[in-house]
């Protein structure tokens, strides 16, 4: 028997190719995704008792093809419907035609759907959205939170972008050459954007979502096929390894969040780590920086640390501060305000953070380090304070227990609380 977890997992890892492929063969958002619900419904009734077939991703799109032609067959009235016990008996039948697909014809669709939703007739501000629902299917909340914004506004945005499409019949072939290169850097920004929602885990589960994180590296290997002397590409595909090879560490068995400093560094991935590193190097002999190359260089000084002493904070300093001028961010400012309070202590750090709190008033991570930052300088009712609006933002229970250990320590032992908040 085959656990409703693994299957949900399934699930979500083949989903992309599923929507993609879908979409090249109706030319409908809509279709496309109401066809790829079908088919996981279908999917959940049938593959508990017999297991997924050999290529679920197939198996999907078979069936949810065969449900979107009865759908076009119902709305237009060619055809009628066959019995009910005739369709209950396609189980069979569709898993030997799917096993039989070839699964080339549909791996490289989700790239391609990728260029297509960041069609330059949609506005910047819709493209990154509508991919990110289309293709990765992170729901509504998810994708809010990595705008920054309101569930209600992103929706409305969502449902302005599909129409956009719908009215300007966008063409659902591979965009051309120049095509690609003029959309690379919105493409580029759903990559990166996926790869962070899986690490974060935002979506209520405890551990990271490492099939998202895993589907947004090999998108990025794709792209650098594509564009294999474009730096930016370099550096975001070395970004994302340098990252992704912290996650055996990150969480311990129970789920908690174990913090960098604290990390045993040597489950981290070396073998990603050096290729990380090499991918960083290759970028910056480019001599053009952007970026997410410097996010990546910030990501190598970790990765390069030995040991928790060992961080290079200044050079993180420098790199956050480059990075502020490339692109002016709360939430960098916020990240590099963790590296002057290594530096040059808490007070001047706290200093930096507080012109942010109306822009990251809804920001879990600016109420955690606003919290230690606090508690750092003995104002622990004022620690206690930004640490409950911290829990109450959270996203996963990893998050919220992570604060609720500095509320307990603050309330037991405000001493213990401290050389708590120092390691953050």
């Amino acid at each position: 028997m085959t656990t409703l977890a693994n299957i949900g997992a399934t699930l979500t890892a083949t989903r992309p190719r599923v929507v993609a492929a879908l979409l090249r063969y109706f030319r409908d958002l809509d279709a496309a995704e109401e066809a790829t619900q079908e088919a996981c419904l279908k999917a959940l009734k049938s593959w508990p008792q017999n297991g997924p077939p050999r290529d679920p991703a197939g198996w999907l799109i078979l069936v949810g093809r065969n449900y979107a032609i009865d759908a076009v067959r119902r709305q237009k009235r060619q055809e009628p419907l066959p019995p009910d016990d005739v369709l209950s008996d396609l189980e069979d039948a569709e898993s030997a035609l799917a096993d039989r697909l070839d699964d080339a014809h549909y791996r490289d669709d989700i790239l391609r759907l990728l260029f297509i939703c960041c069609h330059p007739d949609l506005p910047a501000a819709q493209q990154i959205p509508l991919a990110l629902r289309i293709i990765s299917g992170l729901t509504l909340p998810e994708i809010a939170r990595a705008f920054l914004s309101s569930e209600s506004a992103m929706e409305q945005r969502l449902t302005r972008a599909k129409r956009k499409v719908a009215d300007a019949e966008v063409p659902y072939e591979s965009p051309s050459a120049p095509e690609r290169a003029e959309r690379l850097g919105a493409v580029a920004a759903v990559v990166y954007l996926l790869f962070n929602e899986g690490y974060a885990a935002s979506g209520g589960t405890a551990h990271v979502r490492v099939p998202l994180c895993d589907e947004a590296i090999r998108l990025a290997r794709l792209l650098l096929k594509l564009f294999p002397a474009e730096p930016e590409m370099l550096g975001l595909t070395a970004l994302l390894m340098l990252q992704h090879a912290r996650t055996p560490a990150r969480l311990d068995a129970d789920g908690t969040i174990i913090l960098l400093d604290e990390q045993d560094r040597e489950l981290w991935n070396p073998e990603m780590i050096g290729e990380g590193l090499a991918l960083l190097d290759k970028a910056m002999r480019h001599n053009r920086p952007a970026p997410y190359q410097v996010q990546a260089a910030i990501a190598a000084l970790h990765a390069r640390a030995k040991r928790a002493e060992d961080t290079d904070w200044s050079g993180i300093d420098g790199l956050y501060a480059v990075l502020e001028r490339m692109q002016p961010s709360p939430v960098i400012t916020l990240n590099r305000a963790v590296a002057i309070s290594k530096l040059r202590g808490p007070a001047e750090a706290l200093a930096m953070i507080e012109p942010l709190a109306a822009r990251l008033v809804g920001y879990f991570y600016f109420f955690g380090v606003k919290g230690a930052l606090l508690e750092q300088l003995g104002r622990a009712p004022e620690a206690r304070e930004a640490f409950e609006r911290a829990i109450a933002l959270a996203h996963t229970p990893a998050e919220a227990a992570h604060i609720r250990q500095h509320l307990d320590r603050l309330s037991a032992d405000p001493g213990a609380a401290r050389q708590l908040a120092k390691k953050v």
